[in-house]
């Protein structure tokens, strides 16, 4: 109860809404190294989380045994040690760039830790990709080699379509947390969310700034879950596909030809 009146509201009120210029940037920073280390998993190679870990998992179920031996390693390797370790390393052992867009720059702090961020959530990705691609039956690849289909073709034509459907809600839990370890490159000199509280805390010596911070992180969250839910309600939709609804067999039950009129549909 102390610790309930010992809180200065102001300050926390203030700084969810009405932030300053100061504030913002730093919301803008999480925001976009979140989405940058997630989006470059599809766009960058060996630095990137999503198509790194799209890679490992066909690396995995390879026929190649050196391919499922340099998977292994690689997921060995990043999911059993600290993620904080991985970015110091990344950070300090290569030299990164600055790129100055004018009224934009991304400093190479940020670069660094987007890498990291990429490279970490890949070997996360492997193994939700590999849970995807072993949840479609195995017949179907059969019968896709059986029609002529190399085994690359059937991946992307067959098999990984349908894995997506599994593959999706997994992938947004992950960008969940990839929201909140953006604050782990606080530690390297990245300005975002946390930073922000952290120095205002070492100037006022108010630990509600970090309540405040806490407020921020748990609405982007939020706002993201509802967008997941969204995402995932479409899919189950095409999932569905042309399956008729209890409604629409009652109608049909009872005026076969004005309802498959009305969907579209040819009566037979």
């Amino acid at each position: 109860m102390h610790a309930l009146v010992a809180v200065d509201w102001h300050i926390v009120w203030s700084r969810i809404f009405h932030p300053d210029q100061t504030m913002l940037l730093a919301l803008e920073r999480t925001i976009y190294i979140s989405v940058a280390a997630q989006v470059l998993g599809v766009l960058l190679g060996l630095a990137a989380a999503l198509l790194l870990g799209l890679l490992a998992a066909l690396a995995r179920m390879s026929r190649f045994a050196l391919l499922r031996w340099i998977s292994g390693i690689y997921v060995w390797i990043f999911r059993g040690t600290p993620l904080l370790v991985q970015i110091f390393y990344i950070y300090f052992a290569f030299s990164w760039p600055t790129f100055d867009f004018g009224i934009w720059t991304v400093s190479d702090a940020a670069i660094a830790g987007i890498v990291a961020l990429s490279i970490n959530e890949g070997a996360y990705m492997r193994e939700i990709i590999r849970a995807g691609i072993d949840s479609v039956d195995r017949g179907q690849m059969e019968a896709a080699k059986s029609v002529g289909m190399t085994y690359g073709k059937a991946m992307r034509r067959i098999i990984l379509p349908q894995a997506a459907r599994v593959i999706v809600p997994p992938l947004g839990n992950e960008f969940n947390n990839m929201l909140k370890n953006t604050a782990l490159l606080f530690t390297i000199g990245v300005f975002e969310l946390f930073a922000f509280s952290e120095q205002n805390y070492s100037q006022f010596f108010i630990a509600d700034y970090f309540l405040a911070i806490a407020v921020w992180y748990l609405m982007l969250t939020t706002v993201w879950t509802f967008i997941q839910a969204y995402i995932e309600r479409r899919l189950a939709v095409s999932e569905r596909g042309d399956a008729l609804s209890f409604r629409e067999r009652l109608e049909l039950a009872w005026n076969p030809v004005g309802t498959l009129t009305r969907m579209g549909r040819r009566p037979s």
